[in-house]
């Protein structure tokens, strides 16, 4: 009876220390692939995505589209049976679209909260956070003008920032659509370098503020992990054992080198998409929030076969919604991508 007792007693103390082990906080960065609403926005230039546009997007399109990310998200989230607390997103056309995809029935579970204000772009398409409020306690929020030299009238996405607390701890969040390769990556190379610059400050003034603050910055950069914008100006650094105090790592460019990438241009991947913290999440004192580190890269790409191309001139990459006005009823011309954090 003593021995039956002794091996209950094993039993039940090995399951509560399972139940007890902390799953890590899961963060993530998608560009949604235009996903606009079918109204028309007269303030715009969101033509091409109405009913009479030229790729007659409509009601069931929309909803087909909201159905594949909500496929692909809930499937990030089935990987460590929790969802992601905090998800930046990139082409959206308004709060909307937002509210709609939250409420699809396999995300109404993780709860989700909207940071989204309206930016000066052109097409009206914006960037924005969408979070978990049992997680991360939100303090504040703002959107701030991306300011570039020389151009006071340029309307493009601005930065959205939101700032709280994780299990105590002090984080501030940012994520960016930087400025595209339109007319070529070297005459439109200032806009990007204008951004990194604006980030890099804003992350200075944070850490001066207080120290202890961890910084992260998400977004679709219209340059890679290794361009002089990411490394140089905004320095973010691609080897743990390179960071001083106060420097930015990118989990993502040690994945780059290796030939992996988020999107496919000319039969060949770029990984645009980033998502970089500050040194104090990478050398963080035993007990507190750090970024963990997978089989052998610290940051992750999501992708799975149905979100692949899988025949024709596009064979491999992404399967987006539109190759020109085909509507293709796929999901972006991105990967999602995401690091995870935790004790």
């Amino acid at each position: 009876m003593k021995r039956l007792l002794l091996v209950l007693s094993i039993v039940l103390l090995s399951a509560t220390s399972l139940f007890a082990q902390e799953k890590p906080y899961m963060v993530a960065f998608w560009n949604f692939e235009n996903l606009f609403d079918i109204y028309d926005d007269p303030e715009t230039h969101d033509e091409e995505f109405l009913p009479e546009g030229i790729k007659k997007w409509n009601e069931i399109k929309y909803q087909k589209k909201l159905s594949n990310l909500e496929r692909v998200l809930f499937d990030m989230a089935s990987i460590q049976r929790n969802y992601p607390i905090v998800i930046g997103v990139s082409e959206i056309e308004n709060r909307s679209v937002l509210e709609d995809l939250v409420s699809q029935p396999k995300l109404k579970g993780a709860n989700y909260r909207i940071c989204h204000y309206d930016s000066p772009d052109a097409r009206g398409v914006d960037v924005a956070f969408l979070y978990r409020a049992d997680v991360f306690k939100l303090e504040g929020s703002d959107n701030i003008k991306l300011v570039v030299d020389g151009l006071p009238n340029f309307r493009t996405r601005d930065l959205v920032v939101m700032w709280g607390t994780i299990e105590g701890e002090p984080f501030y969040f940012l994520v960016s659509h930087w400025p595209s390769r339109l007319g070529g990556k070297e005459a439109s190379q200032f806009k990007r370098d204008a951004c990194a610059k604006q980030i890099r400050e804003i992350k200075d003034s944070l850490l001066a503020q207080n120290p202890r603050t961890k910084v992260i910055v998400m977004g679709d950069f219209n340059d890679d992990a290794t361009d002089p914008s990411l490394e140089k100006i905004m320095g973010a650094k691609g080897k743990v054992k390179d960071l001083q105090k106060g420097d930015f790592f990118n989990p993502f460019v040690q994945m780059l080198r290796a030939g992996l990438g988020t999107l496919a241009y000319q039969d060949s991947w770029n990984l645009f998409d980033n998502i970089c913290i500050t040194e104090n999440l990478v050398n963080n004192e035993p007990g507190t929030l750090r970024i963990i580190k997978g089989k052998k890269f610290y940051g992750n790409i999501f992708s799975r076969p149905y979100m692949i191309q899988q025949e024709g001139q596009y064979k491999g990459y992404p399967l987006r919604t539109f190759v020109t006005n085909n509507f293709q009823n796929g999901f972006s011309d991105h990967f999602p991508v995401y690091i995870y954090i935790g004790k």
